[in-house]
């Protein structure tokens, strides 16, 4: 009778429990956090409560996180997202200010986030600077500037006659009861799903991440592919800012770098949902409302601003490192 390396079957169930664990554990840590706090805070399950969540805590960082997405997908990472958000919304107040058609000024916003973008890609695909240190050059740069232009740092104001409806409704109107800033969360995160599975130019970024060297020598040209999704994602980014100003009707600046590091943290944490460690969008998606819920509950249980941060950290930490931890024992 032959011998056989195979395990036997007690021997090989505990390495299928570790692999489901290592592949779903970011939907258990979603579960967990989200009966956490429905036990302890009466008001987490109201509908009031889980459409702030939805609205005020998912929606903007969803889109960002998208942004980030891209850029971690071809291999490298952007740290100017927010100030692709803040150049968008200095643009776009900038030219209602000026008395400009709010068309136009939507349009400059969108070309603002996209230039950020663009700035990055002359940097990375044109000169070959590293995507850390030339992205965290564009916010030092882009930081500079808004201090410039705001006399220190100033807000700049919208006045309440000077913003269209049609723009406010941008950031306060609903489509058959759904917010508006929601739907088009949505609508992005569909569309960055689609362009990831369904065509050429999502395959070859994700195999930039992965293997830039092959996609190199199969003739690709993957300085332009880089430089294509950095642009990407400062217009993705844009689009938050423009949600952003249409919500508070005033431009403040840095705020975009409030959405960074969470972007960052929901990205990697999506990355526990793939079984080759790859960005992804669901994992985004799923690592945005884990975060999310995370925020809105913490702030419902009175806990101080600082600890909440704190316990933010944690959570990703533990979620990327339980995800280690099984993907090694599992021998993935």
């Amino acid at each position: 009778m032959s011998l056989s390396n195979s395990a036997t079957p007690s021997q090989a169930w505990p390495r299928r429990a570790i692999a489901v664990l290592a592949r779903y554990g970011l939907i258990l840590a979603l579960l967990f956090v989200f009966a956490i706090f429905s036990v302890a805070t009466p008001t987490f399950l109201t509908p009031g409560n889980l459409q702030s969540i939805l609205v005020n805590n998912f929606t903007l960082l969803a889109i960002v996180s998208i942004a980030m997405t891209f850029a971690v997908s071809s291999g490298g990472i952007d740290l100017s997202v927010g100030t692709a958000v803040d150049f968008a919304s200095f643009a776009f107040v900038s030219l209602v200010l000026a008395g400009q058609p709010v068309a136009l000024a939507v349009l400059a916003g969108l070309a603002a986030g996209a230039a950020v973008g663009a700035f990055n890609a002359v940097l990375i695909s044109g000169i070959g600077v590293s995507p850390f240190l030339a992205t965290l050059g564009t916010l030092f740069i882009g930081r500079s500037l808004q201090q410039l232009l705001t006399n220190g740092g100033n807000p700049v104001y919208l006045p309440p006659t000077g913003v269209p409806e049609a723009f406010r409704f941008l950031g306060h109107g609903a489509i058959a009861g759904v917010p508006v800033p929601l739907i088009i969360a949505i609508v992005i995160i569909a569309a960055a799903a689609t362009l990831f599975a369904r065509t050429r130019f999502g395959r070859v970024v994700l195999s930039i991440g992965i293997q830039p060297s092959v996609v190199r020598y199969s003739g690709i040209r993957l300085r332009s592919h880089v430089a294509i999704t950095l642009i990407l994602v400062g217009f993705i980014a844009a689009i938050a800012g423009l949600i952003l100003t249409a919500t508070v009707t005033v431009y403040i600046p840095f705020s975009g770098n409030a959405f960074l590091l969470n972007a960052i943290g929901a990205t990697f944490i999506g990355t526990t949902l793939s079984p080759l460690g790859r960005p992804n969008v669901a994992g985004t998606v799923l690592g945005v409302l884990l975060l999310s819920i995370v925020a809105n509950g913490l702030l419902l249980t009175g806990l101080n601003f600082y600890w909440q941060q704190v316990g933010t950290g944690v959570l990703i930490f533990a979620v990327l490192a339980f995800s280690f931890v099984n993907r090694k024992a599992g021998g993935a």
